[in-house]
């Protein structure tokens, strides 16, 4: 094993208050994502001043009152929407000649033109992101509220670019589902699909079937009460939705993943018993009777109901881990109850298991394979199907992050931001082309999570990479670039009270602290490197590398140029070998004493807290392993 080396010193943790969060951005785009397609900055600076406008026209005075809303409470300003003439101000028009939208930005005027409205939105969440972080707080601010000068000319990569909320197996009541809402559209997401069936709870009412939300929506995993959304509260959430330009998917498990349908009604299951309900997380244990007709007018009403309420043109009907229902069954079902969408003015999505079965051309399957090849998917493509890419290994949001992430599951493995990021959702799967690709969707599934906090927690900050890779050309996504830019939304985030995960692959210190082991001299033992190499290393681009061995473990030390005040490390290792630490500071480089100390630790990140001050920083680590040992991906070293 080989290993790179990033230190990374920073000098404080910036808070949610208005010094921290008001710094001007130093040129246009460079705090916006995902990346625009083309951005031409200049040396001037619009600063919006207190009598300033926001023009629209007569059909998009509801984008100016989004933006308006977004900007008063901050700035304390009025920001009144006229649909006269523009005059300076931020100007919102429509233009035909423009696909996606244009932002252009001078000394005395934003303006923003679209072909649509949707345009115009996506335009403005650019513009929110190049005011100052401070203009997120709901208290009016001191400013001043600039935005760098420039054009930006931009449209999405893909048509679909989505996120997906498992309220099943922990319900989310309505305001949770806003406030995500909220958040998929400060970064450009347009499609929001709700699971609202598993085995745990039924989640939507059926008038035709009321036992499913009222019994079988009555608990979740772990148990408690549950719950599911009426009506009319579906029909709210589908409206606010749309005021985001955000379209809901809603999806019904099918024929698997069905126990709390068979447990409303009896007459589901092949022998006419009811289950007991379930509160546990284990997959693949229930079906649909197939062979039964009333299993078919059941599917239908709940079809008909759900697209009476569905603005969208999508109802997805699950199909996957149907581990109890025979490869026969599946197709025979899936194949009868598929055109139903179809009946009721809706196409169909489904996981990517529908393509054993026979989807129509204008269907979409999901893939949420971990590999980058699958036979039936590409045969599919090839007959018109359309995908929709969520590896779980590059797009699940309920990976953890790391072995210490409080929240979710690892079965696809750890997704850090770098990982989140680093793919292409055009070429990701052999046999199915770009063309066939109508876009990206990051799902979060919740066996773990049931609160806000915990949803925004494993959102953030990978939501934000993946809406990159849906929205940005490929040619325009490069990590060094990306991480710089994702590291000026953390104020943003604290500002909106977005709960979030600093990533130690996140150059936090851009928002405000200073790096100061970029460039300083790291010693390995006996050798001197010249140069510490910084965050380049990450990328493979020096050659500095160091590992602690099996028997004679190694000192990397690094001078940090003056005393430091350090109070936590954080490792990034390669291996998961069982290894023990020893982290010490001097103010000489020769006299060391201990900050931290430990005879054993754990794979993946560790986060070790310490406290010491000094100028040079060392560590080690032995490993037990029976060949190479354990190897240092990252080193960083935060200090008050």
């Amino acid at each position: 094993m080989r290993l790179l080396v990033v230190i990374v010193l920073l000098q404080s943790c910036l808070s949610a208050n208005t010094a921290s969060v008001s710094a001007v951005a130093p040129a246009l785009g460079s705090t916006v994502v995902p990346i625009p397609a083309q951005v031409t900055p200049s040396s001037t600076t619009f600063t919006l001043g207190s009598t300033a406008k926001i023009y629209t026209s007569a059909e998009t005075v509801s984008v100016g009152e989004y933006l308006g809303g977004l900007l008063r409470p901050s700035t304390g300003y009025a920001l009144p929407v006229s649909t006269a003439s523009p005059s300076g101000g931020i100007a919102l028009l429509i233009d035909a000649s423009v696909p996606g939208y244009r932002m252009e930005v001078t000394t005395s005027a934003v303006t923003i033109r679209a072909s649509a409205a949707e345009g115009l939105f996506h335009g403005v969440q650019t513009l929110r992101q190049s005011f100052p972080a401070a203009v997120e707080l709901r208290t009016t601010q001191p400013g001043p509220w600039t935005v760098p000068g420039g054009v930006i000319d931009d449209r999405p990569r893909f048509a679909y670019r989505g996120a997906m909320l498992d309220v099943s197996r922990h319900f989310m009541d309505v305001a949770l589902v806003k406030r995500y809402l909220d958040d998929l559209a400060l970064y450009k997401i347009n499609m929001l699909h709700l699971h609202l069936s598993d085995d745990q709870g039924w989640r939507i009412q059926i008038d035709s079937w009321p036992r499913l939300a009222s019994y079988g929506g009555s608990t979740q995993v772990g148990g408690g009460p549950g719950g599911y959304y009426t009506k009319e509260q579906y029909r709210d959430l589908a409206a606010y939705a749309q005021s985001r330009y955000i379209t809901i998917v809603p999806e019904i498990d099918l024929p698997g993943h069905t126990n709390a349908a068979l447990a409303s009604y009896a007459e589901l299951n092949c022998d006419g018993v009811a289950p007991p309900l379930y509160t546990g997380t284990q997959v693949g244990f229930s079906s649909l009777c197939v062979t039964k007709e009333v299993t078919y007018r059941f599917v239908e009403d709940v079809i008909r109901e759900l697209a009476e309420l569905t603005p969208g043109p999508y109802i997805h009907l699950g199909g996957d881990e149907a581990h109890a229902t025979s490869d026969a069954d599946y197709r025979t079902f899936m194949n009868r109850v598929m055109p139903l969408a179809a009946k009721y003015g809706k196409k169909v999505a489904g996981w990517n298991e529908i393509t054993k079965a026979d989807p129509a051309a204008e269907s979409l399957a999901q893939y949420w394979g971990t590999a980058t090849g699958n036979t039936s998917l590409a045969q599919a493509a090839q007959r018109g199907v359309k995908v929709l890419m969520s590896p779980a290994n590059k797009a699940y949001l309920d990976m953890k992050y790391n072995a210490s992430t409080p929240y979710g599951l690892s079965w696809a493995g750890y997704i850090e931001v770098r990982t989140a990021y680093n793919w292409n959702p055009g070429t990701h799967v052999t046999g199915v082309p770009e063309s066939a690709v109508l876009g990206l969707e990051a799902p979060l599934w919740s066996e773990t999570l049931s609160r806000l906090d915990q949803v925004e927690f494993m959102a953030f900050p990978r939501l934000p990479a993946l809406a990159e890779a849906a929205w940005s050309p490929q040619s325009a996504r490069v990590w060094n670039d990306f991480r710089v830019r994702l590291a000026a939304h953390g104020p943003r985030w604290d500002a909106l009270g977005i709960t979030y995960y600093r990533s130690t692959q996140i150059p936090w210190s851009a928002t405000g602290g200073t790096n100061l082991a970029q460039g300083r001299p790291v010693t390995v033992s006996s050798t001197e490197v010249a140069q510490f190499p910084g965050s380049a290393a990450v990328d493979g681009n020096t050659s500095t590398r160091w590992s602690s061995g099996y028997s004679d473990p190694q000192w990397i030390r690094v001078d940090l140029g003056s005393a430091q005040t350090v109070n936590r490390v954080v490792l990034t290792w390669e291996t998961a070998y069982a290894r023990a630490y020893k982290v010490q500071l001097s103010d000489d480089g020769n006299t060391w004493h201990d900050v931290y100390s430990t005879t054993a630790g754990d794979g993946g990140l560790d986060q070790l807290t310490v406290s010491g001050t000094g100028r040079y920083l060392r560590v080690y680590s032995t490993a037990r392993a029976t060949r190479w040992g354990v190897s240092l991906w990252e080193l960083a070293a935060y200090a008050t």
